[in-house]
């Protein structure tokens, strides 16, 4: 059959496969109730044989659904923003859905207007890694009823779905292991933190530790974005003031903690010898740089994928459930760069 002169309809792949056109059509949104494994083999086989493409904008007007879904992230160009991503996207795609991803370099406004933008493109639901100083804005959303999850950052009141990862208890082992190997002066390397959920933990969590252990280190929290210049005035800085106890520097994201290895390395700095180095996230390069960097390694593949699967679940509730957050668990891994003498 030539199909650049037959032009295929729903019909016409009900009749090849011998069912109705009721069941082509439950079959192609994925309701699989009452229809048995041989009639989903035999539509399957039928419509992969005919090239069958569904008309999907009549699909979306008719079932008032565009089958798009928003995935905003905070910072495309931060390997955890594609590896969410990817997680997110393998689930949604397996339901039928397609992405428009949008990055917004961890801007206020930026996420504004991409979400505002694709409430205007009729999405279906919002999967969103916030920029952080938008909870008012977001939870006049929650209003709309429109399904949305929020992803490993989380906003001051549980509105949405919400999937995190365990920030305070796995940095405050990550701290108490810097301590107990005997480093009293920590530094803390962050991006901006701001009302950043996770990067807030994550500093709770270091001064509540230090505290604990009668250690002050206030004073050595470090908001140096990706500036390798302010980075490095403030390593020569906790050199020099800190020069009698062993020193730690701690990076609040992998990104971050990159940056801290590249000005280490620049200074010619030992480690663990002149001073200890570890962070967040575990990209495979870590245990490469000698003597192995220890790092938190967090789940983020699987935050998108729970993400994706809390969405899915929500458009297809409503508002019939309440909204849930999702603690999954991040895992130290201890490696040479923070080995006590």
């Amino acid at each position: 059959m030539n199909n650049d002169n037959f032009k295929i309809t729903i019909d016409y792949v009900a009749k090849k496969a011998g069912v109705s056109k009721t069941t082509i059509s439950r079959f192609l949104n994925g309701r699989y109730e009452y229809m048995s494994d041989a009639t989903k083999e035999n539509i399957k086989k039928v419509i992969d044989e005919l090239n069958y493409r569904p008309n999907n904008l009549a699909r979306s007007l008719k079932l008032n659904r565009s089958n798009l879904i928003g995935v905003l992230v905070s910072d495309i160009g931060n390997h955890f923003s594609s590896i969410l991503v990817k997680g997110t996207e393998k689930v949604l795609k397996e339901n039928g859905y397609n992405l428009i991803i949008a990055s917004t370099d961890n801007d206020a406004t930026k996420e504004r207007e991409y979400i505002l933008s694709l409430l205007d493109n009729n999405v279906d639901g919002l999967v969103i890694n916030t920029a952080g100083g938008n909870d008012e804005f977001l939870i006049g959303l929650s209003k709309k009823g429109l399904p949305v999850v929020l992803a490993d950052r989380s906003i001051k009141d549980t509105v949405f779905d919400t999937v995190v990862v365990n920030n305070y208890e796995v940095t405050s082992e990550l701290i108490f292991h810097l301590v107990r190997n005997g480093y009293e002066r920590i530094g803390f390397f962050t991006e901006r933190i701001g009302d950043i959920s996770t990067r807030t933990e994550r500093k709770q969590a270091f001064l509540d530790v230090c505290k604990k252990y009668g250690i002050d280190n206030s004073n050595l929290i470090f908001e140096v974005d990706d500036d390798l210049s302010k980075i490095e005035e403030n390593i020569v800085s906790m050199i020099k003031d800190c020069r009698k106890y062993r020193m730690a520097l701690f990076a609040v994201n992998g990104v971050v903690l990159l940056n801290v290895l590249q000005v280490v390395n620049k200074l010619n700095l030992k480690i663990p010898d002149d001073v200890a180095v570890c962070g967040y996230d575990d990209w495979g390069w870590a245990s490469l740089i000698p003597p192995g960097i220890t790092t938190i390694s967090q789940p983020t593949y699987e935050v998108g994928v729970e993400s994706a699967k809390m969405l899915i679940n929500r458009i297809s509730s409503g508002d019939k459930i309440e909204p849930k957050k999702v603690v999954l668990k991040a895992e130290l891994v201890i490696r040479g760069s923070t080995r006590s003498h």
